[in-house]
């Protein structure tokens, strides 16, 4: 197989097609429910399902795990898919250049915004412990990192920006039943847009589902999924300042 242009998925051999998949149906469970899941995967295009778990979650709904095997491949060398261009920078070069830039502390502002109560991301990113052995923006001494918390409305966000003369907002949107994020996060650029800010602010957003096309789309500067870090944030946003600022150049010092 082709490493990259004829991609299966696999489980217990290489390019055997299995895959797991887990789905809950609202009916009770019985023989005619089970029947009718590995049925409805069947209607999925995939061969062979197996019902390998069946519970039931109430006198209403019940819960499936079914093995199945995908007989399609995916081309990976035809797939383009729009990332964050940032060069990473660690934490005494973002500080040298913070200081360079502005002559000043960078400003941020972090929340989750309106029905948001998920704080595991921003906190990751904000809060001085960081996660997974990478400090979070509060351990920058060039930065000052207002953590909001949950459940913020965009109004006090922008309250806020102004109080603290933001620099930089970020969002987290981790809650996205029904497309829930897209109206918050439309929301927040609509009233910065409105009230002037948009375009003096540094506005970036992350999330399991975020992707960087999502957000630019949006109207942010950036977007940022899993598997990010402070100083990923903190670079995007320093290039950020970088790119605002013509003619600003650098004195690296030695590491």
């Amino acid at each position: 197989m082709d490493k990259l242009s004829n991609v299966r998925p696999y489980g217990d051999t290489l390019d055997d097609g299995m895959v797991q998949l887990s789905f809950t149906l609202p009916v009770p469970l019985s023989n005619v429910a089970k029947e009718g899941a590995r049925q409805l995967v069947l209607s999925m295009g995939l061969e062979e399902p197996a019902v390998v778990c069946a519970e039931s979650l109430s006198d209403k709904f019940s819960f499936y795990i079914i093995y199945a095997k995908c007989t399609k491949t995916v081309d990976l060398t035809k797939i383009f898919v729009p990332e964050v261009q940032v060069q990473l920078l660690d934490k005494k070069h973002i500080n040298e250049r913070i200081r360079q830039i502005l002559g000043r502390k960078l400003n941020v502002l972090g929340a989750c915004i309106e029905s948001d109560a998920h704080t595991v991301g921003i906190d990751a990113i904000m809060n001085l412990k960081g996660f997974n052995g990478h400090k979070g923006l509060e351990s920058y001494h060039e930065i000052n990192a207002l953590n909001l918390g949950a459940q913020v409305n965009c109004e006090e966000v922008i309250r806020k920006a102004y109080e603290t003369q933001a620099d930089a907002i970020l969002v987290s949107q981790v809650v996205t039943q029904k497309n829930i994020h897209i109206t918050n996060l439309t929301k927040l650029v609509d009233m910065l847009e409105a009230e002037g800010l948009r375009e003096k602010l540094i506005l970036i957003v992350g999330g399991p589902r975020i992707t960087h096309e999502l957000a630019k789309e949006l109207g942010y500067d950036a977007g940022f999924g899993p598997n990010t870090y402070a100083e990923h944030v903190a670079s995007f946003m320093v290039q950020e300042l970088e790119r605002k600022t013509p003619g600003i150049k650098f004195r690296e010092s030695v590491r």
